[in-house]
């Protein structure tokens, strides 16, 4: 790899740097718990990683974390799986999301948009009202710490509600979103068996009315552990027999009673996109998430009273549990129930505006399609309060970061960030403090030991190996839900290199300790030996006007040759002629490799996907290599799954 200097797309100014909340953590971690005082983040890095008990004990401190019973030391065992935190101590998540109310009773803890774009506030004081009047409800429904709590919501106030109030009662909360079908609903919830069910008759998304009382009457038939249904009016429809009113149930002014849990105790469950199989039910605990979450929300993504913070998500993905958690930091979340897309393009960018939004998070693939649509954020919208850009979903290719530097600010922090479902949480992204370099996450998260290890297991820099985490992180899965000896979690993370988490990615970790991902390193590309991620081709494929989205497969051949095909799906208006392979081609030669030229270039009616919105690579592999649909898939995991039948048919011509 080259070893020229790049120069930083943005850097912080001193003035910046200064009043960033890491920098005063860094400089009170110093005098009180042994951190450097010198040598900036990655000195703290240093630290955080080489001593976690000294820098867990800092983040707790620092941010108050409030501990009903102490703690007999921070870390247990360090061994992974299993790490024991914080052993003997008691706390509960609710209660830290609601403790702003106490001095801000009037401002909003959550601004909720539809597609009309109008922002309706919810202060902190009403939404400590009604999170204690349903821990009430559910408590006489018979809730126990522990219980499952399920909601079919939408990104709605009320969703925020239910898993607070969840929480605050010690049980267990997991959720999908609406647009998800009775299956997909059913592989996950039936794993867990909830005991109440939190729903809507429907939901609106792109300008029309979607009406879900049919798949909810399912749900209720397919999941006998019920024992309630509280039924949401989002369109206006009435309560079906033997459901629960919401209103009703959240009517009462109650001071919420905070059940005090072990910190490991279970917080939520989330999903893997399981394309293969039933997806996997991932438990995060109550303590876990709520340090690691105050430790990323409050000091890599700089967040505090006066912000407020959006993220473009459902509550089916991992980053509405993480926008929740910006009320641990007194944060004023906006929550947008609507299309990305809807009226136009620019939908996301009309409600940063309209909110005031400081922190903007979104899809890397929302931004490659803005600049596509020739979407102008900063000439259409005021974006004044904007302060930082961050993406995830997959990798922001070099273009994304510099359009927008040219379209939103000069002087914007573009955190793009890569973590996971499996912890919730970030393992390199945001660091206020850093500088930007185009294509690149500014660093590895604090106490996130990352490395990029080659398959002997021998550290990398500025060369492409596998992501692990060496050190055990406190969001790190309790376990998986029906995995009781604990095999299907080992095999998922610990089996390459034992005692060590291997995300599956591809990365870089640069000598400047920046990182690039490079994509799944289960659907690599390896040609001759030589090894890609399918994001380095999209990134260049799709710079082309023609190309709206595209999906490259490496298929291993009985014969033991490698057929490496590229599908395309079109823009509007554009044709698969010789010229327009011969520009994809010449493209990925020239800024790629010639290597990885894809033998064939095959139009396709769409790309599929998961509910999370990933293209789904493995899947459609195994498709092409003769696995039949009904096992190299989970049907319930897919958005569309009519376009699995194209790549099925294919590999029945190819055989």
């Amino acid at each position: 790899m080259s070893t020229e200097h790049p120069q930083p797309l943005w850097q912080p100014t001193d003035e910046r740097i200064a009043r960033a909340r890491i920098t005063r953590f860094q400089a009170w971690a110093a005098e009180h718990h042994g951190a450097p005082a010198e040598g900036g983040y990655p000195a703290l890095h240093q630290w955080s990683v080489a001593e976690p008990e000294d820098f867990w004990t800092a983040v707790t401190r620092w941010f108050d974390v409030r501990f009903a019973t102490p703690y007999a030391r921070v870390l247990g065992d360090r061994a992974m799986p299993g790490a024991a935190w914080f052993p003997g101590a008691t706390l509960n998540y609710a209660e830290h999301a609601l403790r702003a109310a106490a001095d801000r009773a009037d401002e909003p803890a959550l601004l909720y948009v539809d597609e009309t774009h109008e922002p309706r506030p919810v202060t902190w004081a009403e939404l400590r009202r009604q999170v204690g009047a349903l821990a009430a409800h559910l408590r006489g429904l018979g809730v126990r710490p522990g219980d499952r709590v399920s909601g079919y919501l939408p990104n709605i106030p009320e969703a925020v509600v239910a898993l607070l109030a969840t929480a605050a009662v010690g049980a267990v909360w997991t959720s999908c979103a609406p647009d998800f079908g009775a299956r997909s609903v059913l592989d996950r919830f039936q794993q867990v068996e909830p005991v109440v069910l939190f729903t809507v008759d429907g939901y609106r998304y792109g300008g029309k009315e979607h009406d879900r009382r049919e798949t909810v009457a399912e749900l209720r038939r397919e999941l006998p552990t019920l024992r309630a249904v509280v039924h949401i009016p989002l369109l206006g429809t009435d309560t079906p027999e033997g459901a629960l009113d919401w209103a009703e149930l959240t009517a009462g002014d109650t001071e919420p009673v905070f059940e005090q849990v072990p910190f490991e105790h279970p917080l939520w469950v989330l999903y893997s996109s399981g394309t293969t199989g039933l997806p996997k039910a991932i438990v995060q605990s109550q303590g876990g998430i709520l340090v690691e979450h105050l430790k990323q929300l409050g000091l890599h993504c700089d967040l505090g009273p006066e912000d407020r913070f959006f993220w473009y998500t459902s509550t089916g993905w991992m980053m509405w549990n993480f926008l929740v958690s910006g009320l641990l930091t007194g944060t004023t979340i906006v929550l947008y129930d609507g299309s990305p897309g809807y009226p136009d393009t620019g939908a996301q960018w009309r409600v940063a505006e309209r909110t005031g939004t400081t922190l903007c998070g979104t899809s890397a693939a929302y931004v490659m399609a803005c600049r596509k649509a020739g979407v102008h954020p900063s000439r259409d919208f005021d974006l004044s309060t904007v302060q930082c850009v961050a993406t995830t979903g997959s990798p922001l290719p070099p273009d994304g970061f510099r359009w927008l530097h040219d379209e939103v600010r000069e002087d914007l922090w573009i955190a793009s960030v890569s973590g996971g479902t499996d912890v919730c949480s970030c393992f390199a992204g945001a660091v206020p403090t850093l500088p930007v370099y185009t294509g690149e996450l500014q660093a590895p998260g604090l106490g996130t030991d990352l490395q990029s290890w080659d398959p002997g297991g021998e550290p990398l820099v500025d060369e492409v190996g596998e992501l692990v985490v060496t050190n055990p992180m406190p969001s790190m899965p309790i376990r998986f839900w029906n995995d009781p000896d604990g095999s299907r979690y080992r095999e998922s993370y610990f089996d390459t290199y034992p005692g060590v988490w291997r995300h599956g990615d591809w990365i870089t970790v640069t000598s400047r300790g920046s990182v690039i991902i490079h994509g799944r390193s289960d659907s690599t590309l390896n040609r001759q030996g030589v090894r890609m991620g399918s994001a380095d081709i999209y990134e260049v494929v799709e710079r082309l006007p023609e190309i709206k989205e595209s999906l490259v497969i490496g298929v291993e051949q009985l014969d033991g040759g490698y057929w490496m095909p590229l599908f395309v799906h079109l823009a509007p208006g554009a044709e698969l002629n010789d010229a327009l392979r011969d520009r994809v081609k010449k493209a990925i030669r020239e800024q790629l490799s010639p290597r990885h030229v894809p033998d064939e270039i095959i139009e396709v009616p769409g790309v599929p996907h998961t509910l999370t919105g990933k293209r789904i690579e493995v899947p459609v592999k195994r498709l092409l290599q003769g696995t039949p649909l009904e096992k190299a898939v989970n049907p319930g995991s897919i958005d569309d799954l009519t376009l699995l039948g194209f790549y099925e048919q294919l590999a029945r011509k190819r055989a």
